[in-house]
C-alpha cells in the first residue's frame, strides 16, 4: 500500500509539482504521515507546510498564464520527476523504505 501511494505521488507530481508538494506537507503536519524522527521530519514543520502551500498557489496561478512554457520542457519535467521522487521518499520514510518509495514516486 505504501508503494501504491508513493507511486500516485508522483502522478500528482507529474501533473502539479507543487501540490504534490503541499500535500504532503499537510498531511505531515497533521499527522497523517508519522515522519517524527525520520530524515522527513521537517516536512512536518509549520514553516514547510506555509512555503508548499504558496508554491501550491503559486504554480496554480502561474500555469494559467500564456507564457507558462509546457510542462513536457526537460527542466519542468526534470522538476516535477524530482519533486515526485521527493514526495514519495517522504511517503516511504513513513514505513521505513526510503529508497523504495523514491522510486515509485519517480516512476509515477
Amino acid at each position: 500500500m505504501l508503494y501504491l501511494l508513493a507511486l500516485l505521488i508522483g502522478v500528482v507530481a507529474g501533473l502539479r509539482a507543487g501540490t504534490a508538494l503541499a500535500v504532503t506537507a499537510w498531511g505531515a503536519w497533521l499527522g497523517w504521515l508519522p515522519v517524527a524522527g525520520s530524515w522527513a521530519s521537517f516536512m512536518g514543520h509549520w514553516i514547510a507546510v506555509g512555503i508548499s502551500t504558496i508554491l501550491g498557489v503559486a504554480e496554480l496561478i502561474t500555469d494559467q498564464l500564456p507564457s507558462t512554457p509546457s510542462r513536457k520542457v526537460p527542466q519542468q519535467f526534470g522538476a516535477r520527476v524530482i519533486i515526485g521522487a521527493f514526495c514519495g521518499a517522504v511517503l516511504g520514510a513513513t514505513g521505513g523504505a526510503t529508497i523504495g518509495g523514491l522510486i515509485a514516486g519517480a516512476i509515477g
